[in-house]
């Protein structure tokens, strides 16, 4: 991607190992692993959609945009049940959409003020790319562990 200057590149990466790990782990999981809660940790199906709503929240305040109803009422949904199937459909799409509105965000925006949340916390466009990457790899991270921790438990 050596087309794209360094802060958005890195943010792609972070997306792209996010999709690679999810293949890797996350394939063949059944809907009984996909939700389930080991000692209490969150489930897969939650890592996943969370990474994906949660890049979909930030780029919204990235792009000035204030959040939807659709965006506020699928926040209180991530731990809902469904399929793995869905999860899996919603996390690709989530990862495509993302890279998209990554690739359109302008370097001459780096630097600009956005607020975030209802308190409208304050950071810039590129404070909030660099978050959309750690955020995702922090829960791709915390995903892969509980992928662990179900298929030692399917295993025993």
């Amino acid at each position: 991607m050596t087309e794209v200057e360094p802060v958005r590149r890195a943010v792609l990466h972070a997306l792209e190992l996010a999709v690679e790990d999810v293949a890797r782990w996350c394939e063949g999981l059944s809907d009984a692993e996909m939700f389930v809660r080991p000692v209490g940790l969150p489930s897969v199906a939650f890592q996943l959609r969370h990474i994906a709503r949660s890049l979909d929240r930030l780029l919204t305040y990235a792009e000035a945009r204030s959040l939807d109803e659709g965006q506020l009422a699928a926040l209180k949904t991530e731990m809902d049940a469904g399929t793995a199937a869905e999860v899996m459909e919603e996390f690709r799409a989530g990862l495509e959409l993302a890279r998209g509105r990554v690739l359109a965000v302008g370097p001459e925006t780096f630097a600009e003020p956005r607020g975030v949340g209802r308190k409208m916390l304050p950071t810039t466009v590129v404070g909030l790319l660099i978050h959309c990457a750690e955020h995702t790899q922090r829960h791709v991270g915390q995903m892969v562990t509980t992928v662990k921790v179900v298929k030692a438990a399917v295993g025993s």
